[in-house]
């Protein structure tokens, strides 16, 4: 292949490579997934591990191992109300997230009470999934919130029965001699429009407690909560975020 950059530029400060280096390695190619189009979902792309394709829940488990109790349908998995959540057999840290949900387009309940359900990064950070669309709760657990520590900048919920798409990029937290090297951060996007950028977490979630980081895992499973609501989710996979120092 042709050098098509410049041999003859200053170096990049902290960079082996010069400005418009044609020797710099070209980005690899991964091609995109098509974009979910009304009912119909969208599609990985080239390099992203799937976790639900909608064939079966065969990469879920409860928390004790045993396997997935919610309802399989019309390639989505929906809630089943008291069977405990569920999670996912691989695990991993840091990576880009995507899923799709959709809130029951039956309205049942207010504030907490109506399409509650929770994405659990590393079983332990929560963004929260409520149908928030006419419909006001404590501004810390609303629809993209990090429960109980940050609001998201917007509402941006779809109507009851429309689906609606996650875009999560998740720093893992370091650890290292038992202490907190790094915190975790999160970006959020919800149907397109930012909720966070690059949220600096103070620990784990929880409800009505404050939090402090505690050691764990580099990686651990994503876990997908029932609050006794039936929401649905299709389309989930991630990409796991690595080869930054190599560019």
């Amino acid at each position: 292949m042709p050098n098509t950059g410049y041999n003859d530029t200053p170096y990049i400060p902290g960079s082996p490579y010069r400005v418009h280096d044609g020797d710099r390695p070209q980005p690899r190619i991964v091609t995109p997934g098509a974009p979910a189009t009304g009912d119909q979902p969208g599609t990985p792309p080239s390099d992203a591990i799937v976790l639900f394709d909608g064939k079966n829940l065969d990469g879920w488990t409860k928390h004790d191992g045993e396997p997935a109790g919610w309802k399989l349908e019309d390639g989505c998995m929906e809630v089943a109300p008291r069977s405990g959540n569920i999670r996912t057999r691989r695990e991993f840290g840091s990576c880009q997230l995507h899923l799709e949900l959709s809130e029951p387009a039956e309205i049942i309940g207010e504030s907490q009470g109506r399409g509650n359900s929770g994405i659990f990064l590393m079983t332990l950070y929560e963004i929260q999934v409520l149908d928030n669309y006419n419909n006001p709760t404590y501004a810390d657990g609303t629809m993209g919130a990090i429960y109980g520590q940050c609001p998201p900048l917007v509402n941006a919920c779809r109507k009851p029965g429309e689906w609606q798409m996650y875009d999560i990029i998740w720093e893992a937290p370091v650890f290292a001699d038992e202490k907190l090297v790094t915190p975790a951060y999160v970006t959020v996007i919800l149907n397109g429009i930012l909720l966070h950028h690059r949220r600096e977490l103070q620990g784990p979630t929880k409800h009505r407690e404050t939090t402090c980081y505690t050691p764990h895992a580099a990686e651990a499973p994503l876990e997908l909560q029932d609050h006794g609501d039936r929401v649905r989710f299709r389309n989930i996979w991630y990409r796991p975020l690595t080869g930054y120092d190599q560019v």
